[in-house]
């Protein structure tokens, strides 16, 4: 397979014009140097922007639900070299989490015994350890990792549409509230959820040089697999795509049916051989003695779901994950959506959270840019790169028990940067002005809800304050408010009767509030501040809620804490 030029969908780039082959006037070479140095300016500012919001959210965030239980295990990786805690998600998430835990070098005891959140907790705070700089080592590697997907949806967007739809991608994706809030946390999300887009990029580019990106995407592909189980779905669709670019690489689908056939599954068998590849790489930096059977108990999952897993060819340690996977998902959960407390899952949550949660700007081009992609002519050949992928990882997303969050859909709002480059590229006058005011739209949005990126929710549902009357758990409130309260406490309400309800991993006692728990005291005893996490809020009841409905709410800490006066 012959590798040729890499050229954007619209060939000119920006304007979509034939490309013009004769060297440029002498007029235009100043505007051309100008654009060179213009155009890294603004990526370099972009990005910076990005990377400042990021680093001042993450030192100023006590830990998440999640993320003690993920440092701790790559903790585990760094100093004993093992799969014994988190198997229901693969290594190479906390393998990156790992190199900020490394430059840390925290004290870490490996006899403690105690689940993993108990072990996180001890890590953190029972070993001498400064859980402020830990956590902030931690999550600077997936701080870069999250810069780096910047970079790719750049890349991508500017591959298809040209250099204008590039910084129109790159600057919706680095003001988008869910990944700088998310990308700010040493936990497997954005990580997951990036590698997906770098691989369909990669297919794109494989359209033209199969023999250099094939591999690049089955290992990218591999990433994502080899980071959250949720990734799975995507396997097929990009493996599909694989054949689809080694088809068209191959230049001889109208001449040679059959030769375009071989191309197209060597292209496919080349990514799925990769991906394979990359999972087990990821173990065995884990573990290079081999030891890659997971320790703890697994359930047993019989049928249909139970024979496939048996079959696929991962280590066992990701099989038996993939079995704790299952009896997770088969427990009863609550959901909260727009002031419903339900048990269960409903399909509808993970859409609904995202319209709630994604900023109107982005919403709008992303989904013009869907239309724009399969109606433009020009744009139609990237349409199954940019809309199947995400399409079949948000159902497949749909379907899951936990309606916990857009953290497990954060491969739509990078999707949606990169189709909304679309837009510009359109032959319209008023395409361009209406992409950029709509871009100004989402950075001013973004910019207000600084420092409290988590309960973003865009200006339709008002907002980041008012978030929590519609949406809980890490759309809202993940416990990473401990340290804010302190700071509250100390400052208004030092020397006040203090009563608290926390969600979240952080021991209140170790930032100075030292508060029972007030559904443990009889109803009349309880006077004073009652303080209470939003998720805590939107599940009351019982007793909680009786407490809640007869106080008065006098303040509130980063939109995800509430405190009321008795």
């Amino acid at each position: 397979m012959m590798a040729r030029e890499q050229h954007s969908v619209l060939d000119a780039g920006d304007t979509g014009d034939n490309v013009d082959l004769r060297r440029p006037a002498a007029s235009e070479r100043p505007a051309r140097r100008r654009r060179r140095v213009l155009v890294p300016l603004l990526v370099a500012l972009l990005l910076a922007q990005m990377a400042a919001v990021m680093v001042t959210t993450a030192v100023r965030q006590t830990p998440t639900i999640d993320e003690p239980v993920y440092v701790a295990t790559a903790t585990d990786y760094l100093r004993e070299h093992r799969v014994r805690y988190n198997p229901e998600h693969p290594p190479l998430g906390k393998l990156v989490i790992m190199a900020g835990v490394a430059v840390a070098d925290p004290h870490y005891d490996a006899s403690y015994r105690g689940d993993q959140g108990q072990v996180g907790r001890h890590l953190l705070y029972e070993s001498g350890n400064d859980p402020w700089r830990l956590m902030f080592w931690a999550r600077l590697p997936v701080i870069v990792l999250t810069l780096l997907f910047a970079l790719v949806a750049f890349a991508f967007a500017r591959d298809l549409t040209g250099t204008v739809g590039g910084l129109v991608a790159l600057a919706l994706y680095t003001f988008s509230p869910d990944l700088i809030a998310h990308g700010s946390l040493a936990t497997l999300d954005v990580p997951a959820a990036g590698f997906v887009p770098t691989s369909a990029w990669l297919l794109w580019r494989a359209r033209h040089r199969p023999r250099l990106c094939l591999p690049l995407a089955g290992a990218a592909l591999g990433a994502a697999v080899a980071t959250k189980m949720s990734a799975l779905p995507a396997i097929p669709v990009l493996v599909l795509l694989a054949g689809l670019s080694a088809w068209h690489a191959s230049g001889s689908g109208r001449t040679d049916r059959r030769r375009a056939a071989r191309h197209a599954v060597a292209g496919a068998a080349v990514v799925a051989v990769a991906s394979v590849a990359v999972v087990w790489a990821a173990y065995l930096a884990v573990d290079p003695r081999l030891r890659l059977a997971y320790a703890g108990p697994v359930p047993a999952v019989h049928g249909l779901r139970g024979w496939l897993t048996g079959l696929l060819p991962l280590p066992r340690a990701y099989r038996d994950g993939m079995l704790v996977q299952f009896g997770l998902e088969a427990q009863p959960w609550q959901g909260f959506l727009f002031g419903h407390l339900y048990s269960g899952s409903r399909w509808y949550y993970l859409p609904a959270a995202l319209l709630v949660k994604t900023p109107l700007g982005l919403l709008l081009l992303g989904l013009a840019g869907a239309v724009a992609v399969v109606a433009a002519r020009r744009l139609r050949p990237a349409a199954p790169y940019l809309l199947l992928p995400p399409a079949v990882l948000l159902a497949a997303a749909m379907t899951g028990s936990r309606d916990f969050g857009t953290r497990y859909a954060l491969f739509v709002p990078m999707f949606l940067a990169v189709g909304s480059a679309c837009v510009p590229a359109l032959r319209r006058r008023w395409a361009r002005p209406l992409a950029a005011a709509l871009v100004l739209f989402v950075a001013v949005s973004s910019l207000r809800t600084f420092p409290y990126y988590l309960p973003y929710s865009n200006e339709a549902f008002g907002g980041p304050s008012r978030t929590h009357l519609r949406l809980h758990d890490s759309n809202v409130d993940w416990g990473q408010d401990l340290g804010r309260l302190a700071d509250r406490l100390d400052g208004r309400y030092r020397g006040e009767r203090i009563w608290l309800v926390y969600k979240g991993s952080g021991v209140p006692a170790y930032y100075g509030i030292h508060a029972p728990d007030p559904r443990k005291a009889p109803l009349g005893r309880v006077h004073g501040l009652l303080v209470v996490s939003d998720s805590s809020v939107a599940k009351a009841r019982g007793k909680l809620a009786e407490l809640i409905r007869s106080s008065r709410p006098i303040d509130e800490v980063g939109h995800s804490i509430t405190v009321y006066r008795r």
